[in-house]
């Protein structure tokens, strides 16, 4: 096939989330639908993950000859930006707020895959806020960036229904595909000027950032937003607590409704163990010893039962 005519910088790492992975389908699907993309623009602060690990953006990019960038800040680079002529930018989790000045370098401005049903869930947590929060639905917007954070007109808004069930990682691959689908089926209709983007309607929300301290399990609280948490926190902050003299990572729980006891009782058995919240009782299935890899609940308390004590 023979290269659009349009041109195209992307910028961004395609991870919806901290601490999770991505197979980079956004910029992916540009290259396959043979979009010239002049450039790969990547947050200086984000060039690796948290483990060191190359990010797939750079990998994706790299196979195809693509200029990878990444500056300190976006405007250290507007005239090479400029030097491209390209006809749009595409954004996907760049990490750090585009100067307007970036944004006119594109004769139709920069879109940006955002993972909530705006203006719910402005901000760089809609993820983790959405599984928080419990919600039952949520979505995808193609929104036309703005200097501020998520307010840009919508061209495309998708709605997903959700289980109550999905992980981080879960929740994170499902919008990112049907993102980049959104995005490329939208994308030619932009480029033409037939589709045009709407304002914004409703009341707005911005999420909370999270801390290292929001992984802290605090079982006065109740279960299931324990259970919520553990699925939001996995890969980063992660959810911490102790058992016995034993500091672990709590990667899989589950709520079990049993008679109300003390917040921080514990009942184990040689297969299980459960400890009491404000409301129903947190059952552990897998966790992280600190320097230690991934086990199931059975095999911790195999060597650990003894330290345990029956209240925390």
């Amino acid at each position: 096939m023979k290269k659009t005519s349009k041109t195209v910088v992307f910028f961004g790492n395609e991870r919806l989330a901290t601490g999770v992975t991505t197979q980079a389908p956004t910029l992916t699907g540009l290259l396959e639908q043979n979009y010239t993309v002049a450039a790969l623009v990547i947050n200086q602060d984000a060039t690796t993950s948290r483990k060191k690990e190359p990010l797939k953006v750079v990998e994706v990019a790299s196979s195809h000859g693509v200029p990878i960038l990444s500056p300190a800040k976006p405007t250290d680079i507007i005239e090479q930006l400029a030097s491209y002529q390209a006809d749009i930018g595409v954004l996907v989790a760049y990490g750090k707020i585009i100067p307007q000045a970036i944004i006119d370098l594109f004769p139709h401005g920069i879109i940006n895959i955002h993972p909530s049903s705006l203006p719910k869930h402005r901000g760089s947590t809609p993820i983790e806020s959405t599984i928080l929060a419990g919600e039952t639905e949520t979505g995808v917007s193609c929104m036309q960036l703005a200097k501020q954070m998520d307010t840009g007109p919508v061209f495309d808004y998708t709605p997903m229904a959700l289980h109550g069930d999905e992980t981080k990682q879960q929740l994170a691959d499902r919008l990112l595909a049907l993102g980049s689908e959104r995005l490329l089926a939208v994308l030619p209709s932009i480029l033409d000027g037939s589709l045009k983007a709407v304002p914004q309607t409703g009341d707005a929300s911005y999420d909370a950032l999270i801390t290292k301290q929001d992984g802290q399990l605090d079982w006065s609280k109740s279960a299931t937003q324990l259970s919520r948490e553990i699925k939001a926190y996995a890969g980063w902050p992660g959810s911490r607590t102790k058992l016995g003299t034993k500091e672990v990572l709590v990667l899989d729980a589950h709520v079990v409704q049993d008679s109300p006891a003390t917040p921080g009782t514990v009942h184990m058995d040689k297969h299980t163990l459960r400890i009491a919240c404000a409301e129903d009782w947190l059952e552990i299935v897998s966790l992280k010893p600190e320097g230690k890899q991934k086990m199931p609940i059975q095999a911790f308390l195999a060597g650990n039962r003894h330290l345990i004590t029956s209240e925390y």
